[in-house]
């Protein structure tokens, strides 16, 4: 017996990149803030966010690089419209890792988050993309009633 699959319905998909004001201008280094995904639902992709002010600076402390990184990735959020709240997954890369470093990670995202705890991978680096970078959070969240 030959089976025949019925084709898949086509589902509108709408992508919108963005870089919204508050944060640096990413373009010249080839990649966007954030990817919003429209379709059967909504997800957002935060692309990696350092501690980078909006003039490109960055403190060379690391508690201070986190809460900056946090705040963009916070920006970065609302202007695909999501929230804290909505975000499912975290990944975040740390230049010397130790458990110092983690502690302060949890204590920052705590208080950028609340009590959410999105599910999250840590990844120890040798370097980051830029010199002085300490750390870096990237987000994908599916926005509570967005559907496409």
């Amino acid at each position: 017996m030959t089976r025949t699959a019925a084709a898949p319905p086509t589902r509108r998909r709408e992508l919108a990149l963005l870089d919204p004001p508050g944060l640096y201008d990413p373009a010249p280094n080839g990649y966007s803030h954030v990817a919003s995904v429209a379709g059967a639902g909504r997800w957002v992709f935060v692309a990696g966010q350092g501690g980078e002010t909006l003039d490109g600076r960055l403190s060379p402390a690391f508690r201070a690089q986190v809460r900056q990184a946090l705040a963009n990735l916070l920006t970065a959020l609302s202007a695909a419209g999501a929230a804290p709240a909505d975000v499912v997954k975290l990944t975040v890369l740390v230049v010397d890792h130790d458990q110092a470093r983690l502690r302060i990670f949890g204590e920052e995202l705590a208080r950028a988050f609340g009590g959410h705890r999105p599910a999250c991978t840590l990844i120890p680096v040798p370097r980051l993309a830029l010199d002085g970078m300490l750390f870096e959070i990237d987000a994908v969240a599916a926005p509570a009633g967005a559907a496409g």
